[in-house]
């Protein structure tokens, strides 16, 4: 699958991985999943991983991504979101859709490595010295 997610509910987090071959309805089947999931509620984080996945979305695909985004909204309200980009192109779409796509997170960043992403995780729960929670 291209799509694949855990809904980590003791970190409250959204651990979210997408491969190839990936396609624009793989993504919106994955909301539409989450939509469904009775474990997708309340406030959750997400770390997005898109560093396996080999097509890189148009800008069309990603206004098609925030629609489904906001159809959620009413089940779970995001937090902050790190996603994972190694590829040059894919880094700079995913940095295209951190802009449009930050008025449904707290704050969204864009990295190239996974540790990196989960230590900016962890540093924006802890904000001012205790969970944002």
């Amino acid at each position: 699958m291209p799509v694949t997610y855990i809904v980590d509910t003791s970190r409250k987090l959204i651990q979210t991985t997408c491969t190839s071959p990936l396609t624009l309805a793989d993504v919106i089947g994955h909301f539409r999943t989450l939509k469904d999931d009775p474990a997708c509620v309340g406030q959750l984080d997400v770390l997005l991983d898109v560093s396996d996945a080999d097509a890189v979305p148009g800008t069309d695909q990603l206004a098609a991504v925030g629609a489904e985004i906001a159809a959620n909204r009413m089940k779970v309200q995001f937090g902050v979101c790190a996603i994972v980009a190694k590829r040059d192109a894919m880094f700079g779409m995913m940095r295209a859709f951190a802009v449009t796509g930050e008025r449904f997170f707290a704050a969204i960043q864009v990295f190239r490595g996974a540790a990196e992403a989960e230590a900016w995780l962890g540093s924006q729960r802890t904000a001012e010295g205790h969970p944002r929670y």
